[in-house]
């Protein structure tokens, strides 16, 4: 099927905005609205895809409603399925084009074939179902019917003519294209009108006036997907050097006809290492040795800590130029041995300056402006690597030629509040490189406009942190106010004993979901069941104990009251109270064992 949103000659391609779902009892059809002879069909028996009919044209659907999308397809155990965007929300616009937010997903089920399926199959196909639901809320899902939005604007700016001419799947970024894997038989059947590239990440925007000149500030975060994954289920990097948490921010200004760009990537740190949940409040880190990566993946062999390390860089290098690489992890407990270990690695790297800078004991809760001592290890580097710059006649001024990479232990609130810092220093040089401020001002110096700045930052640090950590950013306050309030205070409390449910009693299944849309964990009808070779079920025996454990303190804290009447009460205390401890102490022993841990895929 050819293309029929773009027009020959200098047109832009366009994916069809407002699609009409029809239900018939055997096909589900999808169309566009403006073009109803446009769309397809698929069968609700096998899932297969087929253009549209004169029969299915003419034909009268039991049930008609409007979608904003087809996010792609997905072949389980028995069923393909097909996922739509059911509600959506504009947020601004990028260079002109509207972007708009995911607000809600839904699943069309194509499995009739699931009543001739064996019992394993079907409870195989309902937990496989059960992840799509949870897919069905992933957050922060942004995408333009007009343009890609993967692409940083020093990379749109250099491509050759012609190139925004093509289907937007084609022009997009493939590591930050969410749902790349389900875009396969949309692309095979050539349904470029359909194909919509779904960007995770954050999209702000918020309107500045600095001295009577009006102004767009965006804030464009990108989530790399090649290793795409939950707070605690991924640290670190792989085999091939791909990082947790890895994404690109570009900030962007317009003012006064001239265009800027500024970016900065956040990753996990570049070594193999894990922090499996245990109850316990803070895991411990663990850095995995060179000869235990074979256990690991059965797809490396063994493989060291600096391969890891110089295949990360060295793709930095390739795709950003020069790097910094800005390390906000502690020089002592846990996170100094990951500090140590990461630093000594990085003294193989001539390319690369490495500055480790303890955040915690340095800017603590509210000294912010400590990050200055930060700034002025780098500022040289900084100001050399530069932004990028085009002027009212579209020439460019200046282009970036390096990045910093900043991360902490998750990447989220350290790195946060450092990158929003660094941001503000390069805003205030575009700002006067552009005539907007002399050169003795600085963005700080109105409130106003101040304010907003530091809002979109915030707003950005909060929802790169819902996808990863599934709370809030804690020290949002440094980011917005520059100091922790009492009202910040609470809800960093909050949050982390929300992470602390999450990770341990969540985020097993949240990880298998994110394996299974991403295709990083490929179903098979053929092989073994993968639920079926984990028999330990951790929610059946977390009840269990924890009954145990309330009722024991419960039966303790009574018979306690009872126990001066007479020998056999005493006896009943010692012997709850002896329970109870026993009972608390195996769960403390097996903490792995009773959190929420993800089936399908292993760490590395």
């Amino acid at each position: 099927m050819e293309s029929g949103s773009s027009s020959s000659g200098g047109d832009r391609f366009k994916l069809y905005e407002e699609l009409e779902l029809q239900e018939f009892h055997d096909k589900f059809v999808i169309k566009s609205v403006e073009s109803p002879n446009r769309g397809f069909s698929i069968g609700r028996q096998d899932g297969n895809i087929e253009p549209l009919s004169e029969d299915t044209l003419a034909a009268n659907p039991s049930k008609v409603s409007t979608i904003y999308g087809v996010v792609g397809t997905i072949r389980l155990l028995v069923g393909t399925y097909v996922i739509v965007i059911t509600s959506r929300k504009e947020v601004g616009n990028f260079f002109g084009f509207p972007v708009y937010r995911v607000l809600s997903m839904s699943f069309l089920s194509c499995n009739e074939a699931l009543k001739l399926s064996n019992s394993q199959e079907k409870r195989d196909e309902a937990y496989f179902r059960n992840l799509l639901k949870t897919v069905e809320s992933t957050p922060g899902l942004y995408y333009s019917y007009e343009t890609d939005i993967t692409l940083n604007l020093q990379r749109r700016w250099k491509l050759a003519e012609g190139w925004m001419n093509k289907a937007i799947w084609k022009q997009a970024d493939p590591r930050f294209v969410w749902n790349r894997n389900l875009l396969d038989e949309l692309i095979e059947c050539k349904l470029d009108d359909f194909v919509m590239p779904l960007l995770q990440g954050s999209f702000q925007t918020v309107q500045l006036n600095l001295k009577d000149s009006p102004a767009i500030l965006t804030l464009v975060s990108r989530r790399c997907t090649r290793r795409l994954g939950t707070r605690m289920w991924r640290r670190g990097a792989n085999l091939a050097g791909d990082v947790a948490n890895f994404i690109e921010t570009e900030q962007l200004l317009e003012i006064d006809g001239f265009t800027s760009s500024f970016m900065q990537i956040r990753g996990s740190i570049p070594l193999l290492w894990e922090q499996i949940v245990d109850l316990s409040y803070k895991p411990r880190l663990r850095v995995i040795d060179h000869e235990q990566t074979s256990l690991y993946s059965a797809n490396f062999s063994l493989c060291q800590q600096s391969e890891v390390v110089e295949r990360h860089f060295h793709d930095l290098l390739q795709r950003y130029g020069e790097t910094i690489a800005v390390d906000l992890t502690d020089k002592h407990g846990d996170e100094g041995q990951l500090n140590a270990a990461f630093a000594s690695e990085m003294q193989k790297l001539p390319h690369v300056r490495y500055v480790s800078f303890d955040f915690h004991h340095i800017c603590g809760n509210s000294n912010f402006d400590n990050l200055q001592l930060l700034f002025d290890q780098i500022s040289e580097e900084f100001e050399k690597q530069g932004y990028f710059l085009v002027d009212t006649d579209r020439n460019i001024l200046a282009e970036q030629k390096g990045i910093i990479r900043s991360n902490c232990i998750d990447c989220l609130d350290r790195t946060n509040v450092t990158q929003s810092f660094l941001a503000q220093k390069s805003l205030n040089i575009q700002l006067q490189r552009i005539g907007v401020l002399d050169s003795s001002e600085c963005i700080s110096m109105f409130p106003e406009d101040y304010g907003k700045f530091r809002t979109v930052w915030a707003e950005q640090g909060d929802e790169i942190s819902l996808q990863y950590a599934g709370t809030y950013a804690l020290k949002g306050d440094l980011v917005r106010y520059g100091r922790q309030t009492i009202t910040g205070a609470i809800k960093d409390g909050v949050s982390a004993l929300s992470r602390y449910y999450l990770n341990n009693f969540h985020d097993g299944v949240r990880q298998d979901a994110m394996d299974l849309i991403s295709g990083r964990y490929t179903v098979n009808k053929n092989g073994p069941s993968p639920f079926h070779l984990n028999g330990f079920e951790t929610f059946s025996y977390l009840p269990i104990a924890s009954a145990l454990v309330v009722g024991g303190l419960t039966l303790t804290s009574l018979s306690i009251h009872q126990a001066g009447r007479n020998a056999q009460q005493y006896i009943t205390t010692v012997l709850c109270a002896g329970v109870t401890a026993g009972v608390m102490a195996a769960v403390k022993a097996n903490g792995r064992q009773f959190c929420s841990r993800p089936r399908l895929c292993g760490l590395l």
